[in-house]
């Protein structure tokens, strides 16, 4: 389920954005082609919600590496301001999710953008196989 979310996210991103932007799923310090985008799910949470119906919460972090360190900060909030359009609901799998808790930070440079695609999750139970046949004897005394 998570890397519907993320390959979601990443056709959002490069829709809003185009080709000039790269778009990385594993962490790569060195060798980054800025600008770029790295998106990551952090601590998600799976909890009993009513027989086996889940609530699953996936928190992403999305960071933006900008391209100009003179116009670092600026090229930041402007990115920020169209991932809060492109992100608030993704096509996961043919259901729409609403993104929730959508907010951003710019530290050292670099953008943070969160936001959370929490949603339902029914899990079937584990069918057994069945007997096919079944005999029984009985004997009455008397």
């Amino acid at each position: 389920m998570i890397h519907s979310i993320i390959e979601s996210i990443s056709r959002s991103i490069y829709t809003e954005f185009g080709d000039a932007y790269s778009i990385c799923r594993e962490a790569k310090k060195q060798d980054l082609k800025k600008p770029c985008f790295f998106i990551s799910c952090i601590n998600p949470t799976d909890r009993l919600f009513l027989n086996r119906r889940y609530f699953r919460q996936n928190p992403f972090c999305i960071q933006y590496f900008p391209a100009d360190g003179l116009r670092g900060n600026e090229e930041c909030l402007e990115a920020a301001e169209r991932l809060f359009v492109c992100l608030e609901y993704l096509d996961v799998g043919g259901d729409w999710v609403m993104g929730t808790k959508l907010k951003y930070e710019v530290v050292d440079g670099i953008l943070h953008f969160f936001v959370n695609y929490d949603m339902f999750v029914y899990r079937t139970a584990e069918t057994f196989p069945v007997m096919e046949e079944v005999s029984s004897e009985t004997s009455v005394k008397g």
